[in-house]
């Protein structure tokens, strides 16, 4: 499969596909395709439909095959990049709600889901994790909902698997209380802004010891004065 991202504000990804080649992809995201590309739907069962309409993704995924030598696009609803990124052994990834797009068939999505209350589900977290992985991330509190997450829980899931948790506690820094040690949290990031009442643009990361944090990008000189 060849791919090219093509567009500005709202980009899609066209892609050539050889005879019998897969791609998969969430309900609604293809744009344009020639007329030898097979579609079938899945839902991966009762629960998970169920589940990934409560975390407010998409119940079915499209499975796009070529009859021959194909072409399939697509495409967001909303604004924003395509960024392509390698997905293998090693090489898995945590995504924003609603942000995959498509990928060659083979690579396995998996949503840890709510249920009708919006409430996460601790079940299938424990599972999706019981293989092992690198971290775990998760808000502390919805801003939408108001549910408050059992970061006690969240956390003993975590280290039984390996991983290190990390919390977004923008919606509660100030708020309620957050006791890193006692919680189990190993890195919280946090704004400013909300409840903690300071101006807009700041914000933290606070980072437990012994956790060695590479910077992504580093600038200014109010570091060295």
């Amino acid at each position: 499969m060849q791919y090219k991202i093509i567009g500005g504000t709202f980009p899609v990804v066209t892609c050539n596909l050889s005879n019998g080649e897969s791609m998969i992809t969430e309900s609604g995201a293809m744009v344009w395709m020639t007329a030898n590309m097979e579609m079938a739907t899945t839902g991966g069962g009762l629960g998970k439909m169920f589940s990934k309409a409560f975390s407010g993704e998409s119940m079915f995924q499209n499975i796009w095959t070529a009859n021959g030598d194909a072409m399939i696009a697509f495409g967001s609803s909303f604004p924003g990049r395509i960024v392509p990124i390698e997905v293998g052994p090693g090489k898995s990834w945590i995504l924003q709600k609603r942000s995959f797009l498509a990928a060659e068939r083979g690579v396995r999505v998996e949503y840890v889901g709510t249920d009708e209350l919006g409430r996460l589900g601790y079940d299938d977290l424990r599972r999706l994790c019981a293989g092992g992985c690198d971290v775990v991330v998760c808000t502390h509190a919805s801003n939408v909902t108001g549910n408050v997450v059992d970061l006690r829980l969240v956390s003993q899931i975590a280290h039984d698997a390996g991983a290190l948790l990390i919390v977004d506690a923008s919606q509660s820094a100030g708020c309620i209380p957050i006791d890193m040690g006692e919680m189990g949290i190993d890195v919280v990031c946090f704004t400013g802004h909300k409840g903690l009442m300071g101006p807009q643009g700041t914000g933290g990361l606070a980072v437990a010891g012994g956790i060695d944090v590479r910077p992504w990008n580093m600038g200014g000189t109010g570091v060295s004065s």
